[in-house]
């Protein structure tokens, strides 16, 4: 039996075809193309059952990933994140079905590994020597790691002003990394340019490769394996660049097709922060995508996206699914941090939080239902974000005493 499936690339825009056996950007139209698979073959050759017994690894679904050859494939044992319900926080918001995916034990601490790992086999497979990508922080992270476990070169190019640890996660796998006095579309710019320059080096940025996407949707699999094969009410996922959202709804619709799923599809949410909320004001206006925001402004730093390649993508499976678009505040962002960890033990990171606060506002409005079941995607773990904590505490003499 085949590793893959796959069969070609579909631009997400016209439908146009092309060869997925070949280094592809974005289509003729300019937009993101979608991996498209036999689905044929895998309804008749992979079953529910058989999945259940393989390794507890994103890669038990391979047939509807595009790596074919199996000894291509560069893992760190990425996926099956736990489902963790969350019984005080959400009894306490009014939502005692709250569940949530924990990206923050993936490797590299967030769900940018999923697409990583994906993105950097297929690389591989296709004779990729380097890949280039302007980031946020943490997906240059996790595709400089998973290039060096490949043996591929890499340059990762970010704001100056993202997590330090993301820049020394870079510099410790050996990436070529530069900062650059802007935003992300800024440091876009910056690879573009380069990447005209260096033979055998792919551009790998948001949605202009098609496989990061890949990656991504395997969270909507995973969600809906660890429920026993359903979908839940509602999903709440931080949309920055939006991929994980568009491949979750991609992930659902490939699910149905399958018949792995039923016909009911989960309402999508995209959660972006008030000070960068591009997709949340096009979802309000009835547009079909957004336009450039300037003057952008969140301590969660993965939602900084003034313009996203693939908004046209995110608004489509919000509306196709009759979900919504919302923007919360950096204070709420906080509150949700702060809150969630005396709750429950777990410190998330803050794109994560954002999803928690949409979370209690869409149950206060109505939006949520009571007895629905909810899942919040935490993308990361709060370690990587110290500065979302102040420490202000009382430093006692060596011969003083706790007060009582």
């Amino acid at each position: 039996m085949s590793f893959s499936f796959l069969s070609h690339l579909e631009c997400s825009r016209t439908g146009e075809t092309y060869d997925a056996d070949r280094v592809q950007g974005v289509s003729e139209a300019g937009a993101p193309l979608l991996a498209r698979y036999d689905l044929d073959r895998v309804r008749a050759g992979v079953s529910r059952e058989e999945i259940a017994g393989r390794a507890n690894t994103l890669w038990r679904y391979h047939e509807l990933l595009p790596v074919r050859d199996s000894a291509k494939v560069t893992t760190l044992g990425e996926g099956m994140t736990p489902m963790l319900p969350l019984p005080s926080y959400g009894a306490a918001m009014g939502v005692p079905g709250l569940l949530m995916k924990d990206e923050g034990l993936i490797p590299t601490g967030t769900f940018k590994a999923r697409g990583a790992a994906v993105g950097v086999s297929r690389a591989r497979e296709l004779g990729v020597t380097a890949v280039a990508m302007p980031t946020n922080g943490n997906a240059g992270a996790a595709w400089s790691v998973y290039a060096a476990r490949a043996g591929l070169g890499s340059l990762v190019v970010m704001p100056v002003d993202a997590p330090g640890i993301t820049r020394r996660e870079c510099v410790v796998s050996g990436a070529e990394l530069y900062l650059v006095d802007g935003l992300i579309n800024h440091a876009g710019a910056l690879v573009r340019a380069a990447v005209e320059e260096r033979p055998g080096c792919q551009d790998v940025s948001t949605l202009k490769e098609p496989y990061r996407i890949e990656g991504k949707k395997t969270m909507g699999y995973e969600i809906a394996e660890q429920l026993g094969w359903q979908v839940p009410d509602v999903i709440l996922y931080p949309a920055g660049g939006g991929v994980g959202l568009i491949g979750i709804h991609k992930a659902m619709q490939e699910m149905r097709e399958l018949g792995w799923i039923g016909a009911a599809m989960p309402r999508l949410v995209a959660v972006q922060a008030a000070g960068c909320p591009p997709i949340v004001d096009a979802f309000e206006a009835g547009h079909d995508e957004s336009t450039l925001v300037k003057g952008t402004h969140t301590l969660a730093f993965g939602l900084n996206v003034p313009k996203a390649l693939g908004d046209f993508l995110v608004l489509r499976g919000v509306r196709e699914s009759g979900g919504t678009a919302i923007a919360v505040t950096d204070e709420e962002i906080l509150a949700a941090v702060r809150d969630l960890a005396t709750a429950e033990g777990v410190w998330i990171c803050p794109e994560g939080a954002a999803c928690m606060a949409a979370a209690r506002r869409l149950r206060e409005s109505g939006w949520i239902d009571e007895h629905e079941q909810v899942v919040v995607l935490n993308t990361g773990t709060g370690l990587k974000y110290p500065e979302t904590v102040n420490v202000d505490v009382p430093v006692l003499p060596r011969d003083g005493r706790v007060p009582a």
